[in-house]
């Protein structure tokens, strides 16, 4: 039996973000302003037509599965990449630091501004639709932040760690994950969150604060042909 997490995107809109969702009961999405994920229900023809229909020429979307990849008809691969998904095992406390502050719409300039210069991943101006964000500010300036992305049934992903280059080597990266993690598990939800196979270092650090490796995950960006 597959497990709710071996398809978060499907999953994550079929429960707790169906209210963001596009689409039908073989393929769905989240709208393009808010994030490029998408998925098929399963790799029969029928899902994978359905998907090709949700998507204009052009348009770019991201497929996050621990099945095998199959492209859609229609579409251009334009990236793959392994990935592995983390399970936090044991409880996390929730912290108190008063340099964590929440962020809102009016930060969301200065998120998306941070996650262009790090590159946490896919990010957008309304990340705040998915799920809730914190970070730390200095003098005025935006410069470490986390928050919540996908959430299924009993889980809510940890994603959109960022810290500013002038002040890595500090831990904040570190510090805001177990807050966010903490927060998460506060809420009666188990945090998960995503990582790049081949990054070795980030994989390491959320090792280090609990995080178990649960499965390899298939990474696709696929683009819309006309």
């Amino acid at each position: 039996m597959s497990h709710i997490l071996d398809r978060p995107v499907w999953n994550a809109l079929n429960t707790r973000h169906a209210h963001l969702a596009r689409g039908n009961s073989l393929a769905k999405r989240y709208a393009p302003s808010v994030h490029p994920f998408a998925s098929s229900r399963d790799e029969s023809p029928e899902s994978l037509r359905s998907l090709a229909g949700i998507a204009t020429p052009g348009e770019t979307l991201i497929l996050l599965q621990a099945d095998e990849f199959v492209p859609p008809p229609g579409f251009a691969v334009t990236t793959t990449a392994l990935g592995v998904q983390m399970v936090a095992e044991r409880h996390i406390p929730c912290l108190e630091d008063d340099r964590i502050v929440p962020l809102g719409e009016a930060d969301a300039a200065a998120m998306m501004e941070l996650a262009t210069l790090t590159k946490p991943g896919p990010f957008t101006l309304k990340a705040l639709s998915l799920g809730d964000f914190w970070g730390m500010k200095e003098n005025g300036r935006l410069v470490a932040m986390a928050g919540e992305r996908l959430k299924q049934d009993g889980f809510t992903e940890l994603s959109g760690v960022a810290t500013h280059p002038d002040v890595r080597g500090r831990g904040l990266g570190r510090l805001l994950s177990l807050y966010v993690a903490g927060k998460i598990f506060a809420k009666g939800d188990q945090p998960f969150l995503h990582a790049y196979a081949a990054n070795t270092t980030a994989i390491s650090l959320y090792g280090s604060i609990g995080f178990k490796l649960r499965t390899h995950m298939n990474v696709a960006v696929i683009e819309r042909q006309a």
